[in-house]
């Protein structure tokens, strides 16, 4: 694979993984854009941008692990609930969802399902009474989830976010609660898939060293900005706008599918 065309995939990894847009569904509309030959080697390259964007969320949130870590640990429990579900569906279910959905003959229902997610989280927000404390059973629902999002085209910020808002939680307290819940799933992936690649080592010499680093440094800085980007739109309640970019983009994929 060319080292631009990695960059690009890291870029819009970077930038997909914290908007609530899918970044999955993303990567995988992407490579087929860009025609990226990857050798079989398509989930490998994604963990390996996925680490780039755990290295963001990492930088900006390590201060609020280590002081959950010294004075607060009932939300570090939170966080290993919300992430139970997920762990579940992974090795469980993990390659039965690879095996029907990343065809990419499905994207456009999960753009659908994310954008009328988005529409629910604009009108709860500005609807809700006073929110409620996180507890177990809310982290275990927002997990739920984050579970459902390893479906393509379904954004896990965004399904996170809905989730946290359906429960009850202040919106800035959902999207943060989401941040902090993709650091172990997003390591956890990380870790399989390693250990995976070193049982198929043809994995790691199909894609050139040069193209994962570019693609994993994009990954890492357009993932930082996605987050400040995201909880500036977070606290303006503007999340609509991309409601009308996955209308439009589910659109063109039902057309391109069932009338081409």
């Amino acid at each position: 694979m060319e080292v631009w065309k990695a960059a690009l995939l890291g870029i819009v990894q970077g930038l997909t993984e914290f908007l609530p847009v899918s970044s999955s569904g993303h990567l995988l509309l992407f490579e087929r854009l860009l025609d990226a030959q990857t050798g079989g080697a398509d989930m490998f390259l994604g963990i390996m941008l996925h680490m780039g964007t755990l290295a963001a969320v990492l930088f900006l949130y390590a201060p609020r692990l280590w002081d959950f870590l010294k004075n607060d640990r009932k939300k570090l429990l939170y966080l290993l609930i919300g992430t139970i579900p997920a762990g579940v569906i992974g090795v469980f279910a993990g390659d039965a969802v690879d095996k029907l959905f990343f065809t990419g003959k499905w994207l456009w229902a999960g753009f659908l399902v994310t954008g009328l997610a988005l529409l629910y989280c604009d009108r709860r927000a500005k609807s809700m009474g006073p929110p409620y404390p996180m507890t177990a059973k809310r982290a275990l629902a927002v997990g739920a989830a984050q579970a459902v999002a390893v479906i393509p085209g379904i954004s896990r910020s965004g399904a996170t976010l809905t989730a946290g808002l359906a429960v009850g939680l202040k919106k800035e307290e959902a999207a943060d609660f989401s941040f902090l819940l993709s650091i172990p799933v997003i390591g956890g992936a990380v870790l399989v898939e390693l250990w995976k690649s070193l049982k198929n080592p043809i994995y790691v010499s199909a894609i050139s060293w040069q193209s994962l680093a570019v693609g994993t440094l994009c990954a890492a800085f357009f993932g930082f900005l996605s987050i400040r980007w995201m909880l500036r739109l977070i606290k303006g309640k503007r999340l609509y706008i991309f409601s009308v970019y996955l209308f439009l983009l589910a659109g063109i994929l039902m057309f391109l599918q069932f009338f081409l």
